[in-house]
């Protein structure tokens, strides 16, 4: 009879735990937010020498992480898979510098905007480009990324140009830099960055030509009950000196050119 209980006993103590470690599985795989981004944007998203996500947008996630008490895990994700990944459920958010647009708000949700700009351009020095009027002219080539705000510009108001389309920014750069390409249309600061790294043979031009700034949001599915959450964080973040703390870490230098310029600045 003893025996009988002892097997007994054993069989529903091994049941209990393997049910509590089954609990706390389920726990913590909800504690998990992945975010991602495309770690080939300095200093928004980026990776170091080792591989581990660094920027902006990384310090902004984990920041978010702490406050809803999750565990960020970022997914390095190819620009054009994002989206998709987002909508599939492979990722929770996007946290990738991305512009809210009326195209990609029939697929998805946005937060509450937490960067605002605009469109700028680096120019070849001998291209004799000072305006974004003087590249709308036929014999003029402008660099585009694929599916960029940039390239949506490019392709609407400037059809007299005639417009390259490259999947990667550096190779947008390269082109104007070896004068094969008269411009380069991204957002402000990825084009001061690059002005800063090829001052011998590139101009930026910062000040905005559109009417209305970009805004940049974090991504989610449609009707995503985190988007309360998120938002909260943002307006939190902007009360408490939260993001003036990301531009100090990681824009120091561009902001004081910005405000020199007087050209409003990211956050």
């Amino acid at each position: 009879m003893k025996k009988l209980l002892s097997i007994i006993m054993i069989s529903f103590l091994s049941v209990f735990f393997t049910a509590c470690d089954n609990k706390t599985e389920v726990k913590e795989e909800k504690k998990v937010l992945k975010v991602g981004m495309e770690l080939a944007y300095p200093p928004f998203e980026m990776s170091d020498k080792e591989g581990i996500p660094q920027g902006v947008s990384v310090d902004f996630a984990k920041k978010l992480g702490e406050e809803l008490g999750m565990e960020v895990v970022i997914e390095n994700t190819a620009w054009s898979g994002l989206i998709p990944s987002l909508k599939t459920g492979k990722i929770d958010l996007i946290i990738s510098s991305m512009t809210i647009t009326e195209e990609r708000k029939k697929s998805i949700d946005f937060s509450i905007p937490y960067a605002q700009s605009s469109l700028a351009i680096l120019v070849n020095k001998d291209s004799n480009v000072n305006s974004i009027n003087e590249l709308n002219v036929e014999g003029k080539k402008i660099a585009v990324k694929k599916g960029s705000t940039g390239h949506v510009y490019a392709s609407k108001n400037l059809k007299n140009a005639e417009i390259l389309v490259f999947d990667k920014e550096n190779t947008c750069v390269l082109e104007v830099v070896q004068g094969k390409a008269d411009g380069f249309l991204y957002d402000q600061l990825t084009i001061y960055k690059n002005y800063v790294q090829h001052k011998d043979t590139t101009i930026a031009l910062l000040k905005p030509f559109q009417i209305d700034f970009e805004y940049w949001g974090v991504a989610l599915r449609q009707n995503d009950p985190l988007k309360t959450k998120v938002d909260a964080f943002i307006t939190k973040a902007k009360e408490d000196g939260t993001f003036a703390t990301f531009a100090n870490k990681h824009l120091k230098e561009a902001k004081a050119t910005f405000d020199e310029l007087n050209i409003p600045f990211f956050f």
